[in-house]
């Protein structure tokens, strides 16, 4: 393949990918210096770069987009999702171009170099992203040095000695430190994010365990306000701030090295009727709650343009239904261990996958992807006003 290239390097080169097999793949650096190491996944959408790499579900990932254009419209500081720990880097095809667009404040290279992000440009990530689809997500080390020098072997030596994702609990590591009161409310061109209003609106106690801000943004469009806590909030804790439903957020790492503080949580609160919705990690999270398993995916769903289809009893005239929706998981719920009372209402049209449940005899529910979308289309915003409806 094109991509495999080898040492030493070729002239000009400033940027590095040492795969764990020992794969050598060069390139031009940008953004931040230095290396960092992850498991390299693909992503397939065609806009929303700045929001791909500020989702928390991509800690400890490099994501490769299959988009050649990547950088062209630039960066503002209303596309953020999130300013913890994120993906560590990207890999592109084409060289990153000046910025073209009204709402860019800063050029894609310097927003990376301030978000601590390693780029390479100049790289086939058509043929990277078919090695992952026939392989699997491999780890490896980005780096880049404007010298063009690099330590090969050591390099390699630490992407072989990194554990991979299968057994790491990433929420810890991303989500808040504190208890917050959500403020912020939708986008607008122009206005901005609105701020939320809190009078006479259901209680949500929102559970981050690496969350998109528009998540929250849309809870709030939907009708209800938000209470934010750290990804290991006791039952005690939650309960007393009297919710009105309990929201599951998205994150990264292993769903059930997670589970081990965070299913005990949600079991109980499932046994005290509390609403939930869940979404990505937090959908495994419930999985795992009701007596589901979770496994670690061949190359994962990235991307804004995955046809998930409403299956199931439940969904009436709208049945067979399919959503496009934005998706970001390497790991997912086995649907062939759905126990009794646990009924799959989503599943994907691209491998069959497990993308939604609903817990008989409960106000549960989740879904794999994400109706926030951010990037991606708009499908999906239904389930936010099932939640809040749920409320009353």
């Amino acid at each position: 393949m094109a991509f495999l290239a080898s040492s030493p390097a070729p002239k000009g080169a400033t940027g590095v990918i040492v795969f764990a097999d020992g794969t050598v793949v060069w390139g031009q650096g940008f953004g931040a210096t230095g290396n960092a190491v992850g498991e390299i996944c693909f992503n397939t959408a065609m806009t929303g770069y700045q929001e791909v790499l500020t989702d928390p579900s991509y800690a400890a990932q490099i994501v490769t987009f299959t988009f050649p254009h990547i950088g062209n419209v630039g960066t503002n500081s209303e596309d953020v999702e999130s300013t913890v720990e994120a993906a560590v880097g990207c890999i592109v095809r084409e060289d990153v171009t000046r910025q073209s667009n009204f709402r860019s404040t800063s050029e894609f290279d310097a927003w990376m170099k301030a978000q601590g992000k390693i780029g390479i440009s100049g790289v086939d990530t058509r043929a990277l992203t078919r090695r992952i689809r026939m392989q699997g997500a491999p780890n490896a080390v980005i780096a880049h040095a404007p010298d063009g020098k690099f330590d090969i072997d050591a390099l390699l030596q630490r992407a072989q000695e990194w554990p991979g994702l299968e057994g790491m609990d990433l929420a810890v590591r991303v989500s808040r430190e504190k208890q917050e009161q959500w403020g912020g409310g939708s986008w607008e061109l122009g206005k901005g994010h609105s701020r939320a209003s809190w009078d006479n609106k259901p209680h949500v106690v929102a559970i981050d365990y690496g969350s998109k801000d528009n998540i929250f943004r849309n809870l709030v469009k939907a009708g209800a306000r938000v209470t934010v806590v750290p990804a290991k909030t006791s039952l005690d804790e939650i309960m007393a701030l009297s919710p009105d439903g309990v929201f599951l957020s998205n994150g990264p790492g292993d769903p059930a090295a997670t589970g081990e503080y965070a299913v005990p949580v949600i079991k109980a609160l499932l046994e005290r009727d509390v609403p939930l919705f869940g979404i990505c990690l937090g959908h495994q999270m419930l999985a795992l709650a009701a007596g589901a398993k979770t496994t670690k995916m061949h190359q994962g769903h990235r991307g804004a343009n995955h046809p998930v289809q409403r299956v199931g009893e439940g969904w009436g005239e709208t049945s067979g239904l399919v959503e496009i929706t934005s998706m970001n998981h390497g790991f997912a719920v086995d649907g062939d261990t759905l126990p009794e009372g646990v009924e799959q209402t989503h599943v994907s049209l691209f491998d069959g996958s497990n993308c939604g449940i609903a817990i008989s005899g409960k106000r549960a529910f989740g879904v794999q992807y994400h109706p926030e979308a951010s990037p991606g289309p708009q499908d999906s915003f239904y389930l936010f006003e099932k939640f809040v409806g749920m409320l009353g």
